[in-house]
């Protein structure tokens, strides 16, 4: 008799298996983000993962470029996304281009950049924008992003200041990787990339930010995949990063809330 209640409770329990464990893929979110956000959104997901009792699985790639593994080529490919975040220009793009949902966009952050260099090197002065001219000058290397700062340093910052030519040949453009983590095995003399970006990396010191006369802040916002399944959980989450809770750990992060 024990036998078969035992074999019975064993196959009610398999015959709803597959239902729960459906119940349970379908709670979960499915975000993309990219390496500014990062930082700040590895720290404040365990809380929405908590109180919204839905498991946050998450992707990283730069909001733009042809990378394989940035935002618009995995979206490109359909991976999933129920949550995208990036930078609004990028992210306005996607909506462009059917990617993401119209009018799902919501500012999260600005983001501003900055330089760095392997730790317990020299910092060079960035202070003015001359100095930071005589930096860029003066290094050895140079690296920066192939995202949205790295766009506006090798398209218009670097031939404002008159030293795109000088410097085209000892610069590198960073795909794949964190700009920090070059600089921080030796492989550039300086980095730049958005501040967030940079204070996380091991073996670097933060130099500081760009001079505010040329510093370029990049707003970056989430939004609502086309393809997402869980769009009910992709809004409380939104609504989760741009809330008063996440400010915080935004700020820690090297960024500045939008509310």
């Amino acid at each position: 008799m024990t036998t078969r209640i035992v074999a019975i409770v064993v196959g009610v329990l398999l015959l709803f298996a597959p239902r729960v464990q459906a119940q349970a893929h379908a709670q979960d979110v499915y975000v993309m983000t990219s390496g500014a956000f990062t930082a700040a959104f590895l720290e404040a997901a365990p809380a929405f993962e908590r109180t919204a009792r839905t498991r946050v699985s998450t992707s990283f790639g730069a909001s733009m470029g042809g990378a394989p593994d940035s935002i618009p080529s995995r979206l490109g490919r359909g991976e999933p996304a129920d949550v995208v975040i990036l930078a609004r220009e990028a992210l306005d793009d996607l909506v462009a281009k059917g990617r993401v949902v119209p009018g799902s966009q919501v500012d999260l952050v600005r983001s501003t950049i900055g330089m760095a260099v392997r730790a317990g090197a020299p910092k060079p002065d960035i202070s003015s924008v001359e100095a930071l001219t005589r930096t860029l000058l003066a290094a050895k290397s140079i690296a920066y992003s192939a995202s949205a700062s790295g766009v506006y340093l090798s398209t218009e910052l670097f031939p404002r200041l008159g030293v795109a030519d000088a410097i085209k040949d000892k610069s590198r453009r960073i795909e794949s990787e964190r700009v920090g983590t070059v600089v921080a095995r030796g492989d550039a003399e300086i980095g730049f990339q958005q501040v967030s970006e940079l204070l996380p990396i091991p073996g670097l010191d933060y130099v500081g930010p760009l001079p505010e006369a040329v510093q370029r802040v990049t707003i970056f916002s989430a939004g609502i995949a086309t393809n997402a399944k869980n769009v009910e959980a992709a809004k409380a989450l939104i609504r989760y990063l741009a809330s008063g809770a996440v400010a915080p750990t935004i700020r820690k992060t090297g960024l500045e809330p939008i509310q």
